[in-house]
């Protein structure tokens, strides 16, 4: 018998564990069908329940991580919602509508009730009278309750809140120039000059600490090569690292007062929209989009001036380092020194000590450094939409993808302005604050002394652990939310106009999955149902666009038009 060479392994419906390996999976298949469409691949399984039938059926919820690292087509969603949500306010020439809406004769019924019992409470009190003191903190419970009903908000006072410390100078530092201030007006439209309403950009930064090496970038400035900033400095024993981790902290503090300066400055009140990136050297610096136009001379006045100032108790030299930690005891209810026993000073009393002292500096004082000039924009022009591009350019992208440390020295000079990020306090409640023998507000027998889990003080934000986006309440007159509805609205009007009627979906009830339920399908079908669905709605969409020549709200191109939903 003549011998026959072997059948590949496929022919014969076999296969080799390497070639097992090497087919996709459904989970492969779902992400690549979702990247292709641009819908979320980390969908959340939701249940939904409809109330008229009892049907219950599950649908995936898009995840809505808003780093594109995380999931593309999230945080893509995200960004266009921004470019949105920028447009729309950045040249508005007329007052967006403020739907505050206007205290009724009932709010201040109530208000004045409590404020009486308020008054009442405070004699009882001096009388000792327990039983009266009892009835009216539960009436006072209940006109409080009543008044969460009617939608006010805010922070009621407390009846037993206790007196408020002695509130230091707020006298203007000798160092800085003065402002001028004026009653700032309700508007929040910018003028106009010669039939045009022009608007402005600026960037502002945090001060020098130090020198930073430059190297070449062979790429920059259109291939043409440029020095660059790395990011490293050029002397590490020089570079001033506390102060730039107490900026970091700090930082958006000064934001604040730096808009209420300005709008004390100008006269009106002004809107904003200002992302926070981090620079090469790690410290956070904004881009700011302000409506209307403001003077070159006003904003740099207005920045020198600006400045803020910390009056915590003073943390320059560490008590407790290494494992030698403040021990919690129980009989004290406090902390106290591992060595002696003693307790430590409390927060409170900290402050105490500082009322007495008249000529006290505070802890820290932050500031802004040289700023680059203002740029005026008009609305419509390409110019603001190479502005509008590059405010929300890395809105996406995480503080750690930012801050790559592209050799080891900028490695070790983020390593270093971590670990003093690490020994600065970001709050009152701070556990930090041990290190300087000081109890933080409100410890508890769970404080971990000498550290704190807070965002401050982790390596992947490096000192940026607030917001990204800070954005004036009367910059459009919408909230992110009207304004991806909006967007919708524009959508489902579309296909109306052609005949294509969306199905109701209003009596719904959806929620997430419970664990367990033995009837949920996989995270992989929930994808290809999402996938499908997408590409029905292009293919709808597409046929309304034909039919009808519109743009949705805040887009320009015709790309964005089919990310409106």
């Amino acid at each position: 018998m003549t011998d026959q060479p072997d059948a590949p392994a496929a022919s014969l419906g076999r296969l080799t564990a390497a070639q097992r390996r090497a087919m996709p999976s459904l989970k492969d298949i779902a992400e690549s069908a979702a990247e292709k469409e641009g819908v979320c691949a980390r969908v959340v399984p939701m249940r939904a329940v409809d109330d008229r039938t009892g049907k219950i059926s599950y649908i995936g919820a898009p995840c809505k991580c808003r780093f594109e690292a995380i999931c593309p087509a999230c945080a893509k969603a995200y960004r266009n919602l921004r470019m949105t949500q920028l447009r729309e306010g950045w040249c508005l020439d007329q007052e967006p509508v403020d739907e505050t809406v206007e205290p009724t004769q009932q709010h201040t019924d109530l208000l004045s009730i409590r404020s009486h019992l308020f008054d009442q409470f405070r004699q009882a009190r001096e009388s000792g009278d327990d039983d009266m003191m009892e009835s009216i903190r539960a009436a006072v419970a209940d006109i409080d309750t009543e008044l969460r009903e009617l939608g006010v908000k805010g922070r009621f006072p407390s009846l037993d809140e206790k007196p408020r410390r002695k509130a230091k100078s707020t006298r203007r530092r000798q160092d800085v120039p003065d402002l001028p201030r004026r009653k700032v007006e309700k508007r929040t439209v910018g003028a106009v000059y010669n039939g045009y309403q022009p608007s402005t950009f600026l960037t502002l930064t945090l001060p020098s600490y130090g020198e930073i090496n430059r190297v070449w970038d062979p790429a920059a400035k259109n291939g043409k090569g440029e020095w660059v900033s790395d990011g490293s400095p050029v002397d590490p024993d020089t570079y001033d690292y506390s102060r730039a981790a107490r900026d970091a902290i700090h930082f958006a503090a000064l934001y604040d007062r730096w808009v209420q300066n300005l709008r004390r400055a100008v006269g009106w009140n002004v809107q904003l929209f200002a992302t926070v990136e981090p620079q090469k050297r790690g410290a956070p610096h904004l881009h700011i989009a302000i409506r209307g136009s403001v003077s070159n001379k006003m904003l740099r006045a207005v920045t020198a001036a600006t400045y803020r100032q910390i009056w915590w108790p003073h943390f320059d030299r560490e008590v407790y380092t290494g494992d030698n930690m403040p021990v919690w005891d129980y009989e004290a209810g406090t902390f106290v020194d591992p060595k002696t026993g003693a307790p430590l000073t409390s927060w409170d009393d900290a402050l105490a000590v500082m009322d007495e002292v008249d000529d006290l500096e505070p802890a820290h004082v932050i500031r802004f450094g040289v700023q680059k000039k203002p740029v005026q924009i008009l609305g419509g022009t390409d110019k603001m939409d190479t502005k509008v591009r590059y405010l929300v350019k890395y809105l996406t992208k995480s503080v750690a993808d930012l801050l790559e440390p592209p050799s080891r020295r900028v490695a070790e000079h983020y390593d270093r302005l971590h670990a003093e990020l690490c020994v600065t306090p970001c709050s009152p409640t701070c556990g930090v604050w041990l290190r300087y023998g000081i109890v933080p507000k409100g410890a508890t027998e769970k404080t971990q002394p000498g550290r704190c889990k807070r965002k401050a003080h982790r390596r992947d934000t490096l000192g940026l652990p607030g917001r990204r986006v800070l954005v004036s309440k009367l910059w459009s007159g919408k909230t992110l939310p009207d304004h991806k509805a909006e967007r919708q609205e524009f959508v489902r009007q579309q296909l109306a106009a052609v005949g294509i009627v969306k199905p109701d979906t209003s009596h719904l009830r959806v929620y997430p999955v419970p664990p367990g339920d033995p009837d949920a399908p996989p995270r992989e079908h929930l994808v290809m149902a999402l996938v499908a669905a997408r590409s029905a709605w292009r293919n709808e969409y597409n046929t309304a666009r034909l039919a009808i020549a519109e743009t949705p709200p805040g887009t320009t191109s015709l790309v964005q038009q089919s990310n409106a939903a």
